[in-house]
């Protein structure tokens, strides 16, 4: 825990951007904090607990080598967390699909998720894990709605 007024440490996304080659984008996501590195790199601060979605995409002379999608939440100090390309020092993975079919498919999944009303970063953990599971196996996941986010919002608050 942070000593007296210091601010606990952010969590560091680098996104690079070099058109048709490597494309790094935030799908969704509330920073803190952004800084720009050169036209190319920037990298956007996430306090403890905000969750963001990670797209990184890259291509080559034959095509798409690369369509990955991570929902992360950022840690605080002394929680357990995975490392993560281009997220320092790391965080809590609730959802990572490869392949564009997946990414597709997520995006489609977040998409209802924001015409229902909800805001990506502040629905329910356990669906995003749950969404993981569901499309590492081919399944239709179970939609988000109204009630289970109530009970998110209760158990959050109970938690607090």
């Amino acid at each position: 825990m942070p000593a007296g007024n210091e601010d606990p440490p952010l969590t560091h996304v680098t996104l690079v951007w070099r058109e048709g080659i490597r494309e790094d984008w935030l799908r969704f996501g509330k920073p803190v904090a952004g800084r720009i590195i050169d036209r190319r790199t920037r990298i956007e601060s996430y306090a403890p607990g905000q969750v963001f979605a990670l797209v990184r995409w890259a291509s080559n002379d034959y095509g798409t080598r690369r369509s990955v999608l991570t929902i992360v939440r950022a840690v605080g100090p002394g929680e357990a967390f995975s490392t993560l390309p281009q997220i320092d020092p790391g965080g809590e993975i609730l959802l990572r699909v490869r392949g564009w079919v997946k990414v597709r498919a997520a995006f489609g999944l977040i998409d209802a998720i924001e015409e229902a009303d909800f805001d990506p970063c502040d629905i329910a953990p356990d669906h995003w894990r749950h969404v993981h599971n569901r499309l590492s196996v081919g399944m239709p996941p179970r939609p988000y709605d109204q009630r289970r986010h109530r009970a998110w919002c209760l158990r959050r608050r109970l938690s607090s």
